[in-house]
């Protein structure tokens, strides 16, 4: 199996696993000794000599950050992995490595901690700087406090399910969105993106797609100029990269600065911790 694999059922468990551990992430934190050596050894990795079995990781994807101690004889290595933060532990003898969580006696995540700080945070800024630099529709007002992007397609139905379940947030002046659009759904969806795109006023024309999405949204172009379709490329190439196979692919920032995502229609009380609070 590859590390991608690897990677994609690690996270899936620690996903599961974690979930009402990431509002509590102070909860997660260790000793203050164990904590400051980790970060040490982190910040050492460039420096410190790779082992081959991990070498063989980094050929697969695993793009190494940093090291770090982990308790039973194992070696710690931060990295990315299929655009997630991941762990490998490299066993006592040098030549196994482990990909996927390491927990103790209390389920705690040993590495969790280490890779907010190391990895997660990192990646955070670099995918809010290429979110900001990609073609996006301003929803909302420019001074809202919270900030939300959502790559969309004009005639996907929970992008506008989405859509709908925001303007609470939106309509107050709490939230801005802001539509990444893409062309994925339908053969027209390029041309609605594109009529969006090439409007007067796009975060109007945006408006007015929602507005009568329900009898067939806003008229598409009768052709998509170039431009538009380097934008719409450029947009669903970004989705791909950051995870995303389907619309809408949402991600915000938590009070940590962590961009967390979401992939579909949030569910239940999930949707106030997306948009935040009303």
């Amino acid at each position: 199996m590859r590390l991608m694999q690897y990677a994609k059922l690690a996270l899936g468990f620690g996903l599961f696993l974690g979930t009402a551990a990431c509002s509590q992430a102070g909860e997660q934190v260790p000793a203050a000794s164990e904590s400051a050596s980790a970060a040490a050894k982190a910040k050492g990795a460039a420096d410190a000599k790779v082992p081959e079995v991990i070498k063989v990781l980094q050929r697969q994807g695993f793009d190494l950050v940093g090291q770090f101690d982990a308790p039973g004889g194992l070696r710690g290595f931060a990295g990315v992995a299929a655009n997630q933060p991941v762990a490998a532990y490299l066993t006592p003898d040098g030549q196994h490595a482990v990909v996927g969580m390491l927990v103790d006696a209390q389920g705690k995540d040993v590495a969790g901690p280490i890779l907010d700080r190391i990895v997660a945070k990192p990646m955070s800024e670099r995918t809010w700087s290429e979110l900001g630099k990609s073609a996006w529709i301003a929803d909302g007002k420019a001074d809202a406090p919270r900030i939300i992007y959502t790559f969309s397609d004009a005639n996907c139905p929970y992008c506008h399910r989405f859509w709908e379940a925001a303007r609470p947030w939106v309509d107050a002046g709490k939230v801005q969105l802001r539509h990444i659009l893409v062309g994925v759904i339908r053969e027209d969806s390029a041309n609605k993106a594109a009529a969006i795109f090439k409007a007067k006023n796009p975060s109007q024309a945006l408006l007015l797609s929602e507005q009568r999405f329900s009898s067939g949204g806003i008229q598409g172009l009768p052709s998509v100029p170039d431009d538009v379709r380097a934008k719409l490329a450029a947009n669903e190439q970004l989705m791909m990269k950051l995870g995303f196979q389907g619309t809408p692919g949402i991600l915000f920032r938590g009070a940590d600065g962590v961009v967390h995502r979401r992939s579909g229609l949030p569910q239940g009380t999930d949707l106030d911790t997306v948009l935040g609070p009303r």
